[in-house]
């Protein structure tokens, strides 16, 4: 007769997350509730890196699941130019992750994380814009920063030269923690980080809108590996209770008391929790 010391312990739960603030919170929540729910640990990978090294360690089951947005699935992983349907892009990425790698694509969490283009609120009111297509009519020239990543995006810097933006200089490409700082200072007019960033709860920053919807929707959803969810029964019903639970607005609060405020991810994810109703 077997023991119950000698049964196969349970599959490891492995939560990770790109190295941006909004994600790590993002994959301590769902960390957290998936402890609360499933009454086990659930370990932690986050701050991976970029979006490609993150898929690279679900696909090989480094990692069990992470936050991801449908725009960077159709452009980045599926190589193909999305709808600008929210509710097809979603159900694209669904039908093709599940076909070509066994991966599951759940309910969106309610938030949207699509790139914004970021100006000075001072700037803006000498000359007042409010969208892109504004900043592309006006006189001023200018000069926009962004990420690395986000220039090897094939939705990147096409989209924003679909504006047809009078420059200064060529768009500059540098490290994610350089973007504002140089905007700041002056060295840039403009730039383009995530719509959840903390900063962008400071009214010296004004967000510029895509008003012709150049970026494709930017849904985030949890991706899961198939055979986690069917190793672990529970976990596909604990992780619909966060479907619809979050906002941008809400995301970009949680950033700014993490970068801003330097509280710590888990202490703003367990509060967020307990709001929600989910603790």
């Amino acid at each position: 007769m077997l023991c119950p010391a000698c049964k196969k312990a349970p599959q490891a739960i492995v939560v990770g997350s790109q190295n941006v603030t909004g994600q790590i919170i993002v994959g301590e929540i769902v960390a957290q509730h998936l402890e609360h729910r499933l009454g086990r640990k659930v370990q932690r990978r986050l701050a991976i890196g970029s979006e490609p090294i993150v898929y690279q360690e679900i696909e090989t089951g480094g990692i069990s699941l992470y936050p991801i947005y449908t725009g960077l699935i159709e452009t980045e992983i599926l190589k193909e130019q999305p709808s600008s349907d929210p509710g097809v892009v979603w159900a694209r990425a669904q039908q093709e992750l599940s076909r070509t790698a066994r991966l599951e694509l759940l309910d969106p969490l309610g938030y949207e994380n699509p790139p914004a283009a970021v100006v000075r609120a001072a700037d803006a009111g000498k000359s007042p814009v409010s969208t892109l297509s504004e900043a592309a009519a006006g006189a001023v020239k200018w000069k926009i920063g962004v990420s690395y990543e986000f220039e090897q995006r094939i939705d990147g810097i096409p989209a924003i030269n679909s504006y047809k933006l009078p420059m200064a200089q060529v768009i500059r490409s540098m490290e994610t923690a350089e973007l504002f700082p140089a905007l700041q200072r002056g060295d840039l007019s403009m730039i383009v980080t995530d719509t959840t960033d903390g900063r962008l709860t400071l009214p010296e920053y004004r967000q510029l809108a895509d008003d012709t919807h150049a970026f494709p929707p930017y849904q985030a959803c949890l991706l899961v590996r198939q055979e986690v969810l069917a190793a672990a029964p529970q976990m596909s019903e604990s992780l619909k209770e966060l479907s619809g639970k979050f906002t941008t607005e809400s995301v970009r609060r949680m950033s700014a008391e993490v970068d801003l405020q330097h509280r710590k991810p888990a202490d703003v994810a367990a509060e967020f929790l307990s709001q929600a109703g989910l603790k």
